[in-house]
């Protein structure tokens, strides 16, 4: 029996010792990577950064080239959770010669990173968002927000109305029933915390996949970039932060308050918030002067990704469109 014991205490010492060798080699290999080598390799010559409440927030600001960009419309584009405002670029390049365009990288995103304050609600983003717009004066612009970028920017103009004049969403993230309506934050998958110490670039490459619904178009430079975001120093902690923290709120209520132009982007093959809910989101937009709905056939829920020149020429059309024309719903 002693004999069995020590066999069975030798297998368990040995799988536990396998364990933590594997867990040591993984965080090795999965280290987190200086903000200053992802700075250099993704920052470009339009990136800026501000000090915002203690946050280090990376931005761009551009737009016509000649002329004064302060006078010309003005746009600001909010990326989807776990991506970045480079996903933007085709939007931009539509977008610059008529319209100053904003983008940022939102907290535990990007190149900003963490927020020191620890707070990653959904009201600390809006609330940093509204410094950004104070930094730079803009008095009124339109908004564009796909996933969760969507879900900031209905929770920023139904704060702000009197500023927004526009409004496109891209299957906005707080419609997915996992989310929708809750006052307390979703379950969590268990060993989450595990992700701030061994990320696979194998998880980022499903993470993405799950959202496109032409697999051929995902490619490994978009992983990568993804990948090594993720594990921005201080990145990886800051997410599941937000996961632990986020809430949608009463995102019902807000949508049914927005009362601008709004222009409602789909993909038909999102898995994630499906194209059923862009149905309900233009029943709940009753009060909306205007609401125009576009399904992309064969589009998941990355569309800016998957379907950029589409998008961002529809996006365009509609920006163009004097706000007294626009069509009824």
């Amino acid at each position: 029996m002693k004999k069995a014991l020590r066999i069975l205490g030798w297998i368990v010492g040995g799988v536990a010792a396998l364990l933590t060798a594997g867990f040591v080699i993984g965080a090795i290999y999965y280290r987190d990577i200086p903000a200053a080598n992802l700075e250099q390799k993704y920052a470009a010559p339009e990136s800026k950064f501000v000090m915002l409440d203690g946050v280090r927030m990376h931005y761009r600001d551009e737009g016509p080239a000649t002329g004064d960009k302060a006078a010309a419309p003005t746009v600001i584009l909010i990326h989807a959770h776990f991506d970045n405002l480079i996903s933007w670029d085709p939007w931009v390049a539509a977008l610059k010669d008529k319209y100053r365009v904003v983008r940022f990288d939102f907290t535990s995103h990007g190149l900003t990173g963490v927020d020191p304050s620890g707070d990653y609600t959904l009201k600390r983003t809006v609330d940093l968002v509204e410094m950004l717009v104070n930094e730079l004066k803009l008095s009124s612009f339109s908004m564009a927000g796909t996933s969760m970028g969507g879900t900031i920017a209905i929770h920023y103009a139904d704060r702000h109305p009197e500023q927004v004049e526009k409004m496109i969403l891209l299957s906005p993230g707080a419609l997915n029933t996992r989310v929708r309506g809750r006052d307390t934050p979703p379950p969590l998958p268990p060993g989450i915390d595990l992700l701030a110490y061994i990320t696979p670039r194998a998880l980022i490459k499903g993470l993405l996949s799950s959202g496109f619904g032409d697999k051929s178009k995902l490619n490994d430079a978009l992983i990568d970039q993804w990948w090594e975001m993720m594990r921005r120093e201080g990145q990886r902690e800051a997410e599941i932060a937000r996961q632990r923290q986020y809430v949608s709120g009463d995102v019902d209520a807000k949508i049914r308050a927005l009362v601008q132009p709004t222009l409602i982007m789909w993909g038909e093959a999102n898995p994630i918030v499906t194209v059923d809910q862009a149905k309900q989101l233009v029943d709940l937009m009753a009060a909306a002067k205007s609401v125009k709905l576009i399904v992309y056939p064969g589009v998941g829920h990355m569309a800016v990704h998957e379907a950029p020149e589409a998008t961002a020429r529809d996006a365009r059309m509609f920006l163009d469109e004097p706000v007294a024309a626009t069509p009824p719903a």
